[in-house]
């Protein structure tokens, strides 16, 4: 069984610990903590894999920033022969407090326009995602700011646990399966 797992971001140091790259963050702890072989540079995406259980993660951080993350999803989709039902895109999200996790099967883009054009490319929103909570500490009109950020030293430091659960999320998507991970996770 394959799996597809697609943290969101965007390529870049300058980027690298904002709120936007949350999804990147999560790949690279979820890689380092099934000692995955580094990230490698591939078609529109880094990309590494590693197997749990009888079942192999593939995981990408696309490299066609945020705002085309569906053009990489889609092609890694096609290419690894992955079935839509084993995706899983991993995202920052303002609608949720900082660090509070939610498992979902489906859902609107949310004004997010990495899920937007995910949308867009696969043509519906019947994928699975883990939204991540970055907070809304921002004024009005300062969305793009304050996503493009960096987290705060504070934040930082509170983040192990969150990206812990996530990845716990993840592993919990491909081996007990959506239904039964929401269950087991959404509570916590």
């Amino acid at each position: 069984m394959k799996y597809l797992i697609a943290g969101l971001g965007n390529i870049g140091a300058e980027y690298e610990l904002t709120r936007h790259n949350i999804g990147f963050l999560v790949l690279d702890h979820l890689a380092d903590k099934h000692d995955a072989p580094d990230f490698s540079t591939h078609k529109l995406a880094m990309k590494t894999e590693f197997k749990h259980k009888g079942r192999t993660f593939h995981l990408i951080k696309p490299t066609t920033y945020m705002n085309l993350s569906g053009k990489a999803i889609n092609y890694w989709l096609q290419e690894l022969k992955v079935p839509r039902e084993n995706l899983l895109v991993i995202v920052d999200d303002i609608a949720l407090p900082h660090a509070k996790l939610r498992l979902r099967g489906k859902g609107s883009d949310g004004g997010h326009n990495g899920l937007k054009n995910i949308q867009e490319v696969l043509g519906n929103s019947q994928y699975a995602r883990i939204r991540f909570g970055v907070g809304n500490d921002f004024n009005k009109g300062e969305q793009v700011k304050y996503v493009l950020a960096n987290f705060t030293k504070e934040q930082l430091d509170t983040l192990t646990e969150p990206m812990d659960l996530a990845c716990d999320m993840t592993i919990s998507f491909a081996t007990i399966g959506l239904d039964r991970a929401m269950n087991t996770h959404n509570t916590k």
